[in-house]
């Protein structure tokens, strides 16, 4: 069933660009998976968490791992519980249906009303995995081998899914999805974002941790460049602690929210060492 064509305009939680808007609206009106790519910490998972709050619809996630296979996200027999009932149970295994559980795919097209399927991170699966999704999400049906059920989506949800470009994904996939890379935001966006998540802060502090933070995401030899959600969660620290003025120098207040990998804090130090200077 196609449902009446709406527009997403991004929430007051989670601001867009022109772009993302113009991607994520050509997903809805063809009805095709949007393909999100973009380094961590650049919204792709909290955007189909926005659409599911722009349109009211729930949301169904399946992460995905090295070892995923496309079968677990539509269902899993679980031969293990119909074992364990057949010798220590009192229910009828001679139902099959009992031991079917469906996954996040399944769930989308066994739901009542239209809801937002986010597929986070596909490309650390196998990389047949892709492919072998396309068939079901182009028919939006399955039938399940072990009943005989035909699975049908009473209505198309819409498809998100990420990618951290780890690996390159097939071209049939590649085909069939509207596609989107979410650009790390510029410092003015970046600004707009900061205050979303803290209303009122004080313009010089942001002004200087903007500064500290493009200064160090523009250093060299960052194995893991800080992303967004390191530097709200910086911000925060910061003014819990009371700190109303930060500078680039080796005593930069928590630094660990910022840096994860020790690479990136001797290149840290290695840098600010050889008279790199902060730039106001």
């Amino acid at each position: 069933m196609t449902t009446e064509f709406r527009r997403f305009r991004g929430t007051p939680g989670y601001l867009t660009s022109d772009a993302l808007e113009s991607a994520v609206n050509c997903s809805l009106a063809l009805e095709k998976p949007l393909l999100v790519k973009g380094e961590p910490g650049t919204g792709k998972t909290l955007l189909a968490e926005a659409i599911s709050a722009a349109f009211e619809a729930p949301l169904l996630t399946w992460h995905v791992k090295s070892t995923t296979r496309a079968q677990d996200g539509l269902y899993v027999y679980d031969t293990v519980a119909r074992l364990y009932d057949s010798r220590f149970g009192d229910g009828d295994v001679r139902d099959i249906r009992r031991y079917i559980k469906f996954g996040p795919v399944g769930e989308a097209f066994r739901a009542e009303r239209r809801v937002v399927l986010l597929i986070d991170e596909v490309d650390k699966a196998d990389l047949e995995f892709p492919n072998d999704l396309l068939h079901e999400l182009d028919r939006m049906r399955f039938r399940v081998g072990e009943t005989g059920d035909e699975v049908v989506a009473r209505e198309r949800p819409i498809v998100i899914i990420t990618s951290n470009n780890e690996k390159d994904l097939p071209d049939a996939f590649l085909r069939r999805c509207v596609f989107h890379f979410i650009d790390f935001p510029d410092q003015e966006l970046m600004r707009r974002i900061v205050a979303v998540h803290h209303p009122g802060l004080d313009a010089a502090l942001l002004d200087q941790c903007l500064a500290v933070f493009y200064e160090i995401r523009g250093m060299q030899r960052m194995r893991k460049r800080p992303s967004t959600s390191e530097l709200v969660d910086w911000i925060a620290v910061l003014q819990r602690a009371g700190v109303t003025a930060v500078r680039l120098d080796r005593e930069l207040p928590f630094l660990g929210a910022l840096l994860k990998k020790e690479q990136d804090l001797a290149a840290f130090a290695d840098q600010l060492s050889g008279g790199r200077k902060f730039r106001s």
